[in-house]
């Protein structure tokens, strides 16, 4: 990624995982090098609970909560830009939102939840910026606490990611939580045949030039391969170790029995010695059911991967005021796809943009929730593939379910809902899709849905009659004049007239709309 004359501030990226919390604080330079400034991490344990991870608990929440307390101060000490993103345990929590909201009250920081499908592309971004590999199609697996991720890649562009409930926490407390015997050794290793035998021969079948393996479980392995309990991350990055060499080292964790004999092996650390046999099992059926002679070990996944995508992200923003290349990619291929009409689409947009800049002193809302109104707009008729009757509920039916590389899955249910506003009813408390987004997105999409609402309001004819907007805020009214040349806009001012309330409501004044004939 080359890396523009724009200078960026320090990017603090925060891993949320099922195991650990990391976070690194790094400085991109302009040539796409990363310059590491702090590397923190420390074990949470979110997603144990017994079974499947349904629910966090109270400790584990309090637990995440201070962590994320002490990483926040930290990356405020470097004055970085922070994201922070979760992963499995906490996109599968139902009660994700009392941690959400704590982290948010007390850090200020607002952690996106991202799917499997764009965990895998991060991690693949990551790896590529770590390794010379860009060039070949390489295949990775990431073993984490809840999920294992195994993507295919090459030159920037992933065509194949998949992402699975198999984890190292998940696994050890269905199968191992009271035993460690061979039965249940066996029992799990069944249960990976059958659960995952399907991803890993799709994977086969897209095919690949080299395997790179990532997360703590893989470098675990690879430390107790090499017989070097005291490998580093970064003495362990680059290395490439035989098949047969980690095969050696997953039997040896399996044949332990106890957590002392576990972690009395060089290369284990004790705080992992409870989850590794589980994680080991899913390493070696991966081994097994890929024919490779070696692997590749990186110490860049996830983290790396989003402070790339942080420093793309802000750059795109900065020099170009609009959706990001990647999210911008993602938003025309769905157009395409579901056979949108562009011109009115893109016209929708435009000026929806220009009103929501114009009202900046109301909302008082930032680029970041600009970029997502952008792409509301861009996708707003995108029910229409599916009916035109109630199309602007199929349009949040669609997003919501949609794979969207580039978004985060809060990202693209608050693009949903403000496509699912742009026509009819007005945003309510009883409307379930609207109360399930975190209380401050709500105000978000409110203003952004109004809007986006007038915007299609003045496109009514789909026909681009109103050129631009020229926006005057009263104390009592907002004044909203149509550059129009010399076409009639009767019909898109009524239009926009009758879509205007939530605007009303939400800024406490009248709108009015006024014809200009001069642009």
């Amino acid at each position: 990624m080359a890396m523009a004359k724009t200078e960026l501030p320090p990017i603090a990226a925060i891993d949320v995982g099922t195991n650990s919390f990391h976070m690194i604080v790094a400085q991109v330079g302009r040539n796409g090098t990363l310059h590491v400034l702090s590397r923190d991490r420390e074990m949470v344990r979110l997603g144990q609970s017994a079974g499947d991870i349904k629910r966090l608990s109270q400790d584990a929440i309090e637990r995440g909560v201070a962590t994320m307390h002490r990483f926040v101060a930290m990356a405020q000490q470097h004055q970085a830009y922070i994201r922070a993103v979760g992963t499995s345990a906490v996109r599968e929590a139902l009660n994700r939102e009392v941690f959400l909201h704590r982290v948010e009250e007390q850090t200020g920081v607002r952690i996106e939840l991202i799917s499997g499908e764009e965990e895998g592309r991060l991690i693949y971004l990551g790896v590529i910026h770590g390794l010379p590999l860009v060039q070949k199609q390489i295949c990775v697996c990431d073993i984490g606490g809840g999920s294992t991720e195994v993507i295919v890649g090459k030159q920037g562009t992933v065509p194949f990611v998949r992402s699975e409930k198999i984890g190292a926490i998940r696994l050890t407390e269905q199968y191992f939580r009271h035993r460690r015997s061979v039965a249940a050794v066996e029992e799990c290793r069944r249960y990976l045949v059958g659960e995952w035998s399907p991803v890993l021969d799709a994977t086969r079948m897209v095919g690949f030039d080299e395997v790179v393996v990532t997360s703590g479980t893989w470098q675990t392995i690879a430390r107790v391969a090499l017989g070097d309990g005291g490998l580093a991350a970064t003495a362990l990055h680059g290395k490439r170790i035989e098949r047969d060499a980690l095969l050696d080292a997953i039997e040896r964790i399996v044949r332990a029995r106890t957590l002392k004999k576990i972690a009395d092996i060089p290369g284990v650390d004790t705080e992992r010695a409870d989850i590794i046999t589980a994680g080991a099992l899913i390493a070696e059926r991966f081994l097994q059911h890929l024919p490779v002679p070696s692997v590749v070990v990186s110490a860049f996944a996830l983290r790396e991967g989003v402070v790339f995508d942080t420093a793309q992200h802000l750059l795109d923003t900065a020099q170009y005021h609009h959706l990001m290349h990647l999210r911008a990619a993602t938003i025309e291929e769905m157009m395409v796809r579901y056979g949108v009409e562009r011109a009115h689409a893109r016209h929708v947009a435009t000026v929806a943009l220009a009103l929501y800049d114009a009202l900046q002193p109301l909302h008082k809302l930032g680029d970041y929730e600009r970029e997502l109104l952008e792409a509301a707009a861009l996708l707003h008729d995108i029910g229409y593939h599916i009916s035109a009757d109630q199309h602007h509920k199929h349009s949040y039916y669609i997003i919501r379910h949609a794979v969207m590389p580039g978004f985060s899955s809060t990202e693209a249910e608050v693009i949903a809902n403000v496509a699912r506003y742009h026509r009819k009813s007005h945003p309510k408390r009883k409307h379930e899709n609207f109360i399930a987004l975190p209380e401050r997105w709500q105000n978000a999409v409110r203003w952004m849905a109004a809007c986006l609402r007038i915007a299609e309001g003045l496109d009514r004819r789909r026909q681009q009659r109103v050129k631009a907007i020229r926006v005057e805020i009263g104390t009592t009214a907002i004044r909203i004049f149509l550059l129009s040349g010399t076409n009639d806009v009767t019909i898109e001012q009524w239009g926009a007239e009758r879509r205007a309330l939530l605007l009303a409501e939400l800024s406490g004044r009248e709108i009015h709309f006024y014809r200009e004939d001069c642009l």
